[in-house]
Order: C-alpha cells, then structure tokens, then sequence
C-alpha cells in the first residue's frame, strides 16, 4: 500500500502541546485556506510505500512517545493512514490526527478502532461562512458539522481520551470566535493566532480579549508566546517536556 507522501519532523514539541512527537505529513488537501502554511503539500504526488513511512516513525521512536498525522489532509488517505495508526500504536506509541474535518468516515474509523488518542479540528470560520471564504463546496461544510458531532460525543463518551476545536483568528474575524464557541461549548477550544504575509497579526493580549468576549476557558496559542491556558481569566504556563524523561522511558521498554 502507498501513501502521497508529504514529509516527516522526527521530532516536534509543537504538535502536540505537553508531548515530544514526530510529524507526518501526507499530501494532498480538498481545502484552499489562503494563509495555509503547508500550501507546497496541497497537491501533487510523492508515493511512499506504508512501511517506507512506517520506518521513519520507528526511528524517531527512542525520543518521542507519539506521533502526529497532519497535511495537507491525512483523513483524505484513509486506509493508508489506518494502516500507519496501527504500525505507531504497536510500536506503543500515541497517536494524534490534526484535521480540517471533511472526512468523517475516516475519523469514525480511526475512532472505533481505538486507534487515536488525540484528535485537534480545525473549524475555520462559521458555517455560512465556509463557501465564500474558503471555496468549500455545501456537502463538504456539511461534513465537517458531521465530524464536529462525532468527536465530541466520542470525547464525552471516553473513547477519544482527547479532542480539540481549533479557530486560527485574522485581524477582522474576531466574531467568527463568538459564534464557533458556541457550537463548542463541551471541549476544548483554541485560539490560534493567524499570520499571513505582511499583516499584522493580533498580539496575545488582543487574543486575550477576544477570549474574554467568549467568557469561557481557551487555550492561546500564538507565535511569541507558544500555548497557554487561559483559565478563570489567568494565564497559566504549559509544563515543559523533559526529553531525557521520555528517553529514558523509551529505552525501558
């Protein structure tokens, strides 16, 4: 089996806040997001064989206790993707899929099969929205809602130990985040600052008040800063990752 192959980080503290993970990227994306910092992957073809990929993850294996499957869109590949789930989790390692949503199928399938221990959606702007902003066809704002309901009843249930809702906000999208909170009340929800070429990007204490606007708990991330949580109106600090720790840890095994 082969997989459209858009590049692998063997080691990120990003990808997954609180984690040291490596990163795969698979290629290819339904969706045109005009700030996408992965634009190059969007399309075009770069076939790997499964087990190629599963090679790279399994080097990374001694410093990192998960990995992150991102894009592009990896939920498009969908058995590939499952088969790379497997290959990780039998390495014992945690999975996490970032995703714009539009393949619920996919996300279901990773989710029965208990294959995925971190999912982060990414809902862009609100649903009336989608078409205009994005070029997204009905159907597809129409799965992403499907998706949405899927991880969040999966989250209460316990069967996806954890899920995120991620908004990336641009100067003069402040309200979207309003509206989106709401469709999001259950989980987690994060403000990303967007950055885009030469516009200014709002600064975290601009976040901060939009955060405050919404009157719910929020994590911030921003460029300057990394990711905090805001809680009860107080900033609060991630942990950091002691590598050595996971070394350590690893090699036990």
């Amino acid at each position: 089996m082969k997989v459209n192959f858009g590049g692998f980080v063997p080691l990120s503290t990003v990808d997954w806040p609180g984690r040291a993970v490596c990163t795969v990227f698979f290629r290819g994306c339904p969706v045109r997001c005009h700030y996408c910092h992965n634009a190059a992957i969007q399309t075009g073809d770069d076939l790997r064989e499964v087990g190629e990929v599963a090679d790279l993850i399994r080097s990374s294996r001694l410093v990192v206790s998960g990995v992150v499957f991102s894009g592009g869109e990896a939920t498009m590949q969908k058995q590939p993707l499952l088969e790379l789930a497997r290959a990780s989790k039998a390495m014992g390692l945690f999975v996490g899929v970032q995703t714009n949503g539009v393949f619920p199928a996919t996300l279901r399938a990773l989710i029965e099969e208990g294959l995925a221990d971190r999912i982060a959606l990414d809902i862009k702007t609100r649903w009336e929205f989608y078409h205009n902003l994005l070029k997204v066809k009905p159907e597809l704002v129409d799965r992403v809602k499907e998706s949405l309901t899927l991880c969040k009843a999966a989250f209460i249930a316990g069967t996806l130990p954890e899920f995120e809702v991620v908004t990336t906000i641009f100067p003069g999208r402040e309200s979207d985040v309003q509206y989106i909170a709401r469709e999001v009340e259950e989980v987690e929800y994060v403000l990303q600052q967007g950055v885009e070429g030469s516009i200014p990007p709002l600064t975290f204490e601009q976040l901060k008040q939009i955060a405050d606007k919404i009157g719910r708990n929020v994590k911030i991330r921003t460029r300057e800063d990394g990711e905090v949580a805001y809680v009860n109106n107080r900033i609060i600090v991630a942990d950091s990752i002691v590598l050595t720790d996971i070394m350590q840890a690893r090699r036990a095994l």
